[in-house]
């Protein structure tokens, strides 16, 4: 696949780049900086629920820490940067630590970089209390309650609303909008991404009426298959790009509790999706079409695939928001009309 640097076209960045500073003109009228974000605006105390109850913020936050995944994007997209976010671990193409997407909406505003906390062998206290927060964003995460409780010491938190790392960008927007004071400036900036979405699908008009699926092989075990079950939210961005889910796997996520589920090769014939979206750990297309098993299944044995072999790729459209979404639609509608021409 081609840089996705080189790919990504004027446009898209042009959608990030007017969407940002429209909103940040209806609430603070310049781009805040880090360590200050400058949240301003909206109805005060405004109350968040979630998982774990209600979070009630009583006035306009001033340095707003991000904990999980996309909480960072919306919040930046809705004007207002992050005293800290979490250190990108995958898809981070330069290893600087922030995703290329999040980093170009910061640059392109010259506002300062958040500081970076790493989060992989759990929350990091110490390392968030010390940016001195008024606010922690974390309505795509794994907060356990515990976790919750503990950071709510710091300042108050926002966490998921209903299934862990599971808050659709929609959802997840809606709610850092509620907890910043800008509510009509969120409702505004979803429906924009629904249209560059809508618009872009629109190019490649064999994906009307198709359905699609998500899945992921190692292959190092090609005795196994994980697919995606219709919770998860690379589903359902491939829902929002006009995908339907098969009913195939919708029987079977049916005794599935996560978002994703486990199916033996034997049965991979059963993840029958006009399209596949896969990733291949450590192959790639032809170690499928290769397998004895696995080429059975219909969007392979066609070639309606949708293969995943660049890891900013994959995060982007793993974990959607408001940032990722435009930076890698042109690259993702592509591939997901040509693997359609070919259903």
């Amino acid at each position: 696949m081609p840089s996705l640097r080189l790919r990504r076209g004027a446009a898209v960045l042009s959608l990030v780049t007017a969407s940002v500073l429209a909103l940040t003109a209806c609430s603070t009228g310049t781009a805040p900086a880090a360590g200050g974000t400058g949240a301003s605006g909206g109805a005060f105390p405004a109350t968040v629920e979630h998982v774990y109850g209600k979070t009630v913020i009583e006035s306009a936050p001033k340095n707003v820490a991000a904990i999980g995944w996309g909480s960072f994007d919306a919040a930046i997209a809705l004007g207002t940067v992050p005293v800290t976010i979490p250190k990108a671990t995958f898809g981070d193409s330069d290893g600087d630590g922030y995703l290329q997407w999040t980093k170009e909406a910061l640059t392109s505003e010259k506002a300062k970089l958040p500081a970076l906390h790493d989060e992989t062998d759990g929350i990091p206290y110490e390392k968030i209390a010390d940016t001195a927060p008024d606010l922690i964003l974390g309505a795509n995460s794994g907060l356990t309650k515990q976790e919750y409780d503990t950071l709510t010491k710091i300042a108050p938190t926002v966490a998921y609303p209903g299934a862990p790392w599971g808050t659709s960008w929609r959802e997840s927007t809606t709610m850092i909008g509620a907890a910043l004071g800008k509510a009509a400036e969120a409702e505004a900036l979803i429906a924009d991404t629904e249209k560059a979405m809508s618009t872009e699908m629109a190019k490649y008009p064999a994906a009307t009426g198709k359905t699609g699926m998500v899945m992921w092989v190692d292959a190092k075990d090609l005795g196994k298959v994980q697919y995606y079950t219709p919770s998860d939210t690379r589903v359902q961005y491939l829902n929002d790009l006009g995908f339907a889910t098969p009913q195939s796997i919708k029987d079977l996520a049916k005794g599935e509790k996560g978002f994703v589920g486990t199916i033996s090769a034997e049965q991979a014939d059963r993840l029958d999706a006009d399209v596949a979206v896969i990733y291949v750990q450590g192959g790639d297309l032809s170690t499928l079409q290769k397998d004895p098993l696995l080429s059975r299944i219909p969007a392979v044995k066609k070639g309606a695939v949708a293969l995943m072999d660049d890891e900013a790729l994959l995060m982007a459209v793993s974990a959607p928001t408001v940032l990722s979404i435009p930076w890698a639609l042109p690259t993702y509608a592509k591939m997901l009309g040509e693997a359609a021409a070919k259903a």
